[in-house]
């Protein structure tokens, strides 16, 4: 019985997961951030550090995106995206005969896909103080 119920899930499903924790975070700390889905849907408001839940599937074989925006008075905003990638465990459905999971499990819960732990920004000041330079003198 087990073999079967082994045979009509997923291997990434099994040993893995759809929802990862990612940490996301700012040099220096406070930013603002702002996380939404690629249809625009904010996801999450707040301030780094945070970590935050992110589903990997954004659809059947479909890998999710994020967009990213982080400010901060004094730095320039950043934006990027989070993308999902395949997740090693799915390729354990071809070793161990998961045709199932390789085809409908692992692609319609997301296990397929993988987000990364840590999603970090260096933000650059750009309020450098000015400084007085001495003019170089020509003889």
């Amino acid at each position: 019985m087990l073999t079967t119920n082994l045979g009509l899930t997923g291997c990434a499903s099994i040993v893995s997961k759809s929802n990862w924790p990612v940490a996301f975070k700012s040099d220096p700390p406070g930013a603002k951030i702002v996380i939404t889905d690629d249809n625009g849907k904010e996801l999450h408001r707040g301030t780094t550090p945070v970590t935050f839940k992110l589903h990997s599937g954004a659809g059947f074989l479909i890998p999710a995106d994020y967009v990213v925006e982080m400010k901060m008075d004094g730095y320039p905003e950043d934006r990027g995206v989070l993308k999902a990638g395949m997740n090693g465990w799915y390729i354990g459905n071809v070793a161990f005969g998961g045709l199932i999971g390789l085809l409908v499990v692992d692609p319609a819960t997301g296990a397929m896909w993988k987000l990364p732990s840590e999603y970090s920004v260096n933000l650059l000041a750009t309020n450098f103080p000015r400084t007085t330079a001495n003019p170089v003198s020509q003889k």
